[in-house]
């Protein structure tokens, strides 16, 4: 193994060991059961769960289970059913190694979607409706993972938390195979359709329909701004920490592969679960266990483009202003790279000014590169962890995501922010080697419960979830998240979002060296 794979493995460990810190309690019992919690969709009646402000639905089919001949093919329709169907837990979530899930899962029949709506919508009074798309690498996550309840009441909106495949079983190509590389992204196109047609019956608005993602979900929401496929599927688009101008180098930002690129790894897989010399490729490998398959596939993933749903790359198509033309909000943490830093360094690869030069040319392989990057980012005697952080943050992240912000302010209305809670909870157990910051998905408490535990805030940070609730809101509802009660936030400056210092910041591109990864390339 390499040592780039070696850090990218160890990447992929610590994001499940974040994800552990999130993972879902056991359903709580209804707080009023006596409120109307069962509705009709056009499959049959949902029975879901009521609480104080809010009621929630788990766990609803929006597509049949993709197993045997549906492994590897695009979403169909979920058959109607007869009776109640129970709402009240969540389901099985899709196939993916241990982690963001205790135990992993293997369960094919996941393609579930679970809805928060509070108490005052009905079909007579929609309320706006947020589509979330979960992170986690595409090989991890849940929709039940991320408890929207907060968002759903102060917000006065629906919030819709989406399964999809993941893995191999989410995105292998294979030469012939219709929808190779993007069957995830099908799938949260399936999802949309669902809401689109049932919503109305949860209170939530038909006609508009923010969808929203961080990491893995954020870049989600790029590829479907970015598909002619989902065209009129949404109206308002959120991107957390996943910017559209992901590069497949860059290896901790989410990113998509031309199809032939996807066609090898798809290859590679074939031969190792036994199924390469078969004469029906694919007969065996929908044969092959699902537990085999996680153990085979690669820890890294990404959809593919040059493909019927994903045409071109979503930096390409939005380059080219081929992409849907809705408002975006937009954004990335201070200190994305942090916590990746400091998993590397935990598992015993220190960062000084001895091994920095090799640090750096594991991730910058390129004739030049590393010595360009030592140079910018000099590693003293004790500063290695946040340093190496930073690399990782403002390469990956923070300078994609102006990029990112300067392709699209030009053809849409666009908000840009940058969370800068440098107390943030920590989202896994133990003490870091250094500060971590506000890091990779630390905004994640602020907005929902991960795994319907609230994090410990202080009241100053519940003052700032509260203003982040309504700027997402907000801009679900209107298409711009500035109201009478929060600071103004302007379209041409990012937002800096801190505990009682919510201010527009002009420095986001000298503090992220922007100047040196734009002409590094």
């Amino acid at each position: 193994m390499t040592m780039r794979r070696l850090l990218t493995t160890l990447c992929c460990a610590l994001t499940a060991v974040l994800a552990t810190a999130w993972s879902a309690q056991p359903p709580t019992q209804p707080d009023r059961p006596d409120a109307a919690t069962t509705l009709r969709t056009h499959d049959g009646l949902v029975r879901g769960t009521a609480h104080d402000g809010y009621r929630t639905f788990e766990g609803i089919p929006y597509a049949a289970p993709p197993i045997g001949r549906l492994r590897w093919a695009p979403p169909h329709p979920a058959a109607p059913w007869h009776g109640v169907r129970d709402a009240t837990r969540p389901s099985s979530a899709c196939p993916q190694p241990a982690g963001e899930v205790p135990g992993g899962s293997t369960d094919e029949d996941c393609l579930r979607l679970n809805v928060t709506t509070p108490d005052g919508a009905r079909p007579a009074h929609p309320r706006p409706v947020i589509v979330w798309l979960h992170g986690g690498g595409f090989t991890t996550g849940a929709g039940a993972s991320y408890d929207a309840h907060r968002m759903a009441t102060r917000g006065d909106v629906v919030v819709v938390t989406v399964n999809y495949r993941l893995g191999a079983l989410g995105f292998l190509a294979h030469s012939g195979l219709p929808g190779s590389g993007t069957f995830g992204l099908a799938d949260q196109q399936a999802a949309l359709r669902w809401v689109r047609a049932e919503i109305g019956a949860f209170g939530g608005d038909a006609h508009n329909v923010t969808l929203a993602g961080e990491s893995a979900g954020g870049y989600s929401v790029c590829a479907q701004l970015a598909s002619p496929a989902a065209a009129d599927l949404f109206d308002r688009a959120i991107i957390e920490s996943g910017p559209c101008t992901g590069r497949a180098d860059r290896p901790f930002a989410p990113s998509s592969v031309p199809l032939s690129t996807a066609r090898t790894a798809g290859a590679d897989l074939t031969v190792k679960v036994g199924c390469s010399t078969a004469h029906d490729v694919m007969h065996c490998l929908r044969r092959v266990p699902v537990s085999r398959l996680l153990k085979a596939q690669a820890a890294d993933q990404q959809p593919a483009y040059a493909t019927p749903l994903l045409p071109r790359d979503p930096v390409s198509a939005i380059a080219a202003g081929r992409f849907h033309h809705v408002p975006v909000l937009l954004g990335n943490n201070h200190d994305e790279g942090n916590s990746w830093a400091a998993g590397i360094i935990q598992a015993g690869h220190p960062v000084t000014p001895g091994t920095w030069p090799d640090v750096a040319a594991t991730f910058f392989p390129a004739a030049g590169e590393a010595k360009a990057v030592v140079g910018e980012y000099p590693v003293h005697a004790t500063d290695g962890g946040p340093v190496f952080g930073a690399v990782i943050g403002d390469a990956d992240f923070a300078c994609p995501t102006a990029r990112t912000d300067t392709l699209l302010a030009a053809q849409v209305p666009l908000w840009r922010y940058e969370f800068a809670d440098e107390h943030a909870p920590l989202l896994f157990p133990g003490t870091p080697p250094f500060p971590l910051g506000a890091p990779h998905a630390s905004e994640l408490p602020y907005l929902f419960d991960l795994g319907g535990r609230p994090r410990g805030l202080t009241a100053a940070q519940h003052r700032l979830a509260n203003t982040m609730i309504d700027y997402w809101t907000r801009f679900a509802r209107t298409g711009d998240p500035n109201g009478p009660t929060s600071p103004h936030w302007s379209r041409h400056t990012a937002q800096s979002l801190a505990p009682d210092h919510i201010v527009p910041t002009h420095t986001t591109l000298t503090r992220h060296h922007c100047t040196f990864w734009n002409a590094l390339g």
